[in-house]
């Protein structure tokens, strides 16, 4: 049984998941959602959200602020005095699971972040690597803060899928931090970024004739044949 089954989702209230735009444009169109719905910026001075790994953003609204792109938190409906990821399906907490159990309400269309947790690619990009998760996600040590209630196992994962969930989410990775430099270099207001993604992903898929693809292979060197 996977440790996320029966679980009460410490890490979808312990995190602020950054999303990519590729992230950003599934959810909207697989959920039918307007990017205001879910999508926020927090406040990521000392890199605590990002950590060296997704970009930061600046806005004109907020000069000389960095910011990290992740999805909403709302209030925690059981656990008022907390929040929790925005998709999070909270059930009640009884005698069997004092915390409740909770579940992803868009568990086929959720962030790359997601999909690849507790995972990462080994320095030859070719294997997954299951990484140690801590007791809790915060600092706060509270029980609803606890994350896996075991070690993960190769025997949790799938190991087609998740190799190739970590090299989309790096290829989207290293995408979302090139749109972040052009982005940086003139940024515009809060309100103008869910535009810019879209214009900018709506450019990722164009066509070409059979004459400009031919145009750009190589030509061979023409080696003369011995007599």
């Amino acid at each position: 049984m996977s440790p996320c089954q029966n679980c009460h989702a410490g890490c979808c209230r312990s995190f602020a998941v950054s999303v990519s735009g590729a992230d950003i444009i599934r959810i909207e169109r697989d959920l039918k959602l307007d990017f205001w719905d879910f999508v926020c910026r927090w406040e990521d001075r000392e890199g605590l959200i990002t950590r060296g790994q997704a970009p930061q953003f600046f806005f004109e609204d907020e000069p000389g602020v960095p910011f990290a792109i992740c999805l909403m938190h709302h209030q925690s409906t059981y656990v008022p005095s907390t929040t929790k990821c925005r998709f999070l399906m909270e059930g009640a907490p009884d005698r069997d699971f004092p915390l409740g159990e909770a579940r992803c309400g868009i568990y086929d269309s959720r962030p790359s972040a997601c999909k690849i947790f507790p995972t990462r690619l080994s320095s030859s990009g070719q294997i997954a690597e299951i990484y140690d998760v801590p007791s809790h996600g915060r600092s706060e040590l509270l029980p609803i803060y606890e994350l896996c209630p075991r070690p993960w196992t190769p025997a949790d994962l799938d190991p087609v899928q998740t190799v190739d969930d970590l090299i989309v989410a790096r290829f989207e990775q290293v995408f979302f931090l090139q749109l972040a430099k052009v982005w940086n270099k003139d940024p515009q207001s809060w309100l103008a970024f869910p535009d810019f993604i879209r214009f900018v992903y709506e450019k990722r898929l164009i066509r070409k004739t059979a004459e400009e693809m031919e145009a750009e292979i190589p030509a061979t060197i023409p080696f003369i044949r011995a007599a």
